[in-house]
């Protein structure tokens, strides 16, 4: 099973996993996650960042199976996760997402390494663009806590875009023409497995409800330069 997990990845970016976590977990997950999310203002419930370091819940998740065991099938035994997000499309926050590649990384501290740039600050968090082969050298977790069907905008993918390395702007079209977008239907406790430099977007739910989504990111490498990640669990 993994490796057929490593080579379907290797060849389209992603897979779903509809048996992930039980819904004793999924229920555990929910409530812990209770605070940090009716704590957020409106416009901010539908991203909540920070939960490897704000929810330990979150961070015994990231290093149990069978999320570990996913990360791991891509990444091997030596990965480590490295962010955690929550994703929650209501009413309140029921956003449309643009096709695009995942190309930053939440850090400890600014520092000016060559490679890294486009420096930004999401929730108090520096935020840089690393070289691409950091990224490649990277997957997400996406764990469901809530069914996500095609009316409450689940992500959709352009399978193999991922082994193109950082594309620009202007060569997207191209990948929409010849590529058909696929919708990523998970079920609760389902998981997604993507690679960051998989093209993805999102429309917003024609049904809106709750699709909470926790956002695991793995990496494999320590960074250069003095630079650190921002969390490692």
């Amino acid at each position: 099973m993994t490796s057929e997990l490593n080579a379907r990845i290797e060849r389209e970016g992603f897979a779903i996993l509809p048996h992930g976590i039980s819904t004793e977990t999924v229920e555990a997950l929910l409530q812990a996650l209770h605070p940090v999310s009716a704590g957020a203002t409106p416009q901010r419930r539908g991203g909540v960042r920070n939960l490897l370091e704000d929810v330990p819940a979150v961070r015994e998740l990231a290093r149990a199976a069978p999320v570990r065991e996913a990360a791991e099938a891509v990444l091997g035994s030596h990965c480590f996760a490295v962010r955690g997000l929550l994703f929650d499309k209501t009413p309140d926050a029921n956003w449309k997402v643009l096709w695009h590649q995942d190309l930053t990384i939440a850090v400890r501290e600014r520092c000016d390494v060559p490679g890294f740039g486009s420096w930004s600050e999401k929730a108090g968090v520096p935020c840089v663009q690393p070289p691409t082969e950091v990224l490649e050298d990277m997957v997400a977790v996406r764990v469901h806590l809530d069914d996500c069907g095609e009316d409450n905008g689940p992500v959709r993918i352009l399978a193999g875009s991922h082994r193109e390395g950082r594309l620009s702007a202007a060569l997207i079209p191209s990948w929409l023409e010849r590529t058909e977008p696929q919708d990523c239907v998970v079920p609760r406790g389902g998981l997604l497995v993507m690679r960051p430099l998989l093209l993805h977007a999102s429309s917003p739910a024609r049904v809106p409800a709750h699709r909470r989504v926790i956002h695991l990111e793995f990496a494999t490498r320590a960074l250069p330069g003095g630079l650190e990640w921002h969390a490692r669990a």
